[in-house]
C-alpha cells in the first residue's frame, strides 16, 4: 500500500507512520511544522522514521497543488494534520476554519477530481470525540446526537458533514475516527498527561481545571494506530464513521493518583475555575468498531501511562547526557 499520511510529525502521525513502514507500506509523509508548540518536537519525530528506504518526507501544506496532484500516486490518505485544542479555538477560530475545514475541502475535491479519471484514494479523516459535546447517555455510539460545546468541537464535526456531502454526491471512499483523548510516547507538551507526568517528575505544581472528578475516556496511541491501519486498509462502507476509545472512563483526579503510585511522587494540583466548552464526561462504545473494523483497546491505563512515564525519563535522561557532554572539557 502506498500511503500519504499528514501531520506526519505529530504525536498520532509519527507514531503511525513508523508503524505502516513496520508493515512493509511506503509512506508520503506531510507535515508543515506549525508553531503550535516546539517545531523541533516535531523535527526530533520526523527524525525517527525520515532516513527509511520507504520513506519520503515533504515539509509542506496538505491542501498544495503540488501536494494535492500527488492523490493520484497513492491507494490511502491517512488525514491527521489539523488544529487542536479547546481552549484556544474560542479566540482564534478563523484558524480553526481553515486549518481543520478549508484544507479537508480541499482535500476532498482533489479526491473528487482523481475519481473522475481514476479511482480515488480511500481518505481516512482524523475526528474527535469534541464532537459529542454533553451527551445524554454513555458510553455514546456512532448514531447518538452530536453537539459540540467548543469551537473545536465545531470545526471537527463540520469536517464530518463535509465528508459526508462528498459521499453521498460522489460516493467518495471516506471513512472518519472519532478519537477520544489519545495518550502515550510522544504526546504533544500543551496535553494534560504530558504536563502532570512532567511534574510529578520534577515536584511543580500543575493546573487542573475544575474539580478533577470529570471523566475522560484515555486511548493510547498504539490502539488508536492499529484502528487507524485496519480503517485504511478493510473494506468499508464509503461514510462510514468508528468510535476509537480506550475502554476505561477514569476521572483525572484517578489518573493523578495512579501517577503518583508510577513516579513515586503525588502530583501537587492547583486548581483552576472547569474551563469554558471541557465536557464533564466523554466515553464511547467500541461496538462498530469491534464489527467493522476487528479492533477493540488492548493497553490498559496502567500500562499505557507507565510508558509514557518511562519515554518521559528516558527524554530526560538524553537530555542530561547532552548537557553533560556539551560541558565536559578535555583533560
Amino acid at each position: 500500500m502506498r500511503t500519504i499520511v499528514t501531520g506526519a510529525a505529530g504525536f498520532i502521525g509519527s507514531h503511525l507512520c513508523e508503524r505502516l513502514l513496520a508493515d512493509g507500506h511506503d509512506v508520503i509523509a506531510v507535515d508543515r511544522l506549525t508553531p503550535y508548540y516546539d517545531p523541533e518536537v516535531k523535527r526530533a519525530n520526523l527524525a525517527l522514521f525520515a532516513d527509511h528506504p520507504r520513506a519520503e518526507v515533504v515539509l509542506q501544506d496538505v491542501s498544495s497543488p503540488a501536494m494535492l496532484g500527488r492523490l493520484r500516486e497513492v491507494d490511502t490518505v491517512f488525514h491527521l494534520a489539523a488544529q487542536p485544542g479547546v481552549r484556544p479555538s474560542w479566540t482564534s477560530f478563523s484558524t480553526y476554519l481553515r486549518e481543520n475545514v478549508e484544507r479537508v475541502h480541499a482535500l476532498l475535491e482533489a479526491a473528487r477530481t482523481v475519481g473522475e479519471t481514476g479511482r480515488a484514494p480511500r481518505i481516512v479523516l482524523a475526528s474527535s470525540s469534541s464532537v459529542y459535546g454533553e451527551a445524554l447517555h454513555y458510553p455514546c455510539a456512532e448514531q447518538d446526537a452530536t453537539a459540540p460545546v467548543s469551537p473545536y468541537g465545531v470545526s471537527k464535526l463540520t469536517m464530518e458533514r463535509l465528508a459526508s456531502a462528498y459521499v453521498d454526491a460522489y460516493a467518495l471512499p471516506i471513512v472518519s475516527l472519532r478519537y477520544f483523548t489519545v495518550y502515550g510516547p510522544r504526546q504533544r507538551p500543551d496535553m494534560a498527561f504530558h504536563s502532570f507526568i512532567r511534574a510529578a517528575l520534577t515536584g511543580e505544581p500543575v493546573a487542573v481545571y475544575g474539580d478533577g472528578e470529570q471523566v475522560r475516556e484515555f486511548t493510547f496511541v498504539e490502539d488508536v494506530v492499529e484502528a487507524t491501519v485496519r480503517a485504511g486498509s478493510r473494506e468499508l462502507p464509503p461514510g462510514t464513521t468508528v468510535n476509537v476509545c480506550g475502554g476505561e472512563p477514569t476521572t483525572v483526579n484517578g489518573v493523578l493518583a495512579l501517577l503518583g503510585e508510577l513516579t513515586g511522587s503525588p502530583v501537587r494540583v492547583v486548581h483552576q475555575p472547569p474551563a469554558t466548552g471541557d465536557v464533564r464526561r466523554t466515553g464511547g462504545s467500541t461496538e462498530l468498531a469491534a464489527s467493522v473494523l476487528g479492533w477493540e483497546p488492548s493497553t490498559s491505563l496502567r500500562v499505557g501511562l507507565a510508558r509514557q512515564v518511562a519515554w518521559h525519563l528516558a527524554v530526560e535522561a538524553a537530555r542530561r547526557a547532552r548537557s553533560a557532554a556539551a560541558v565536559r572539557v578535555p583533560g
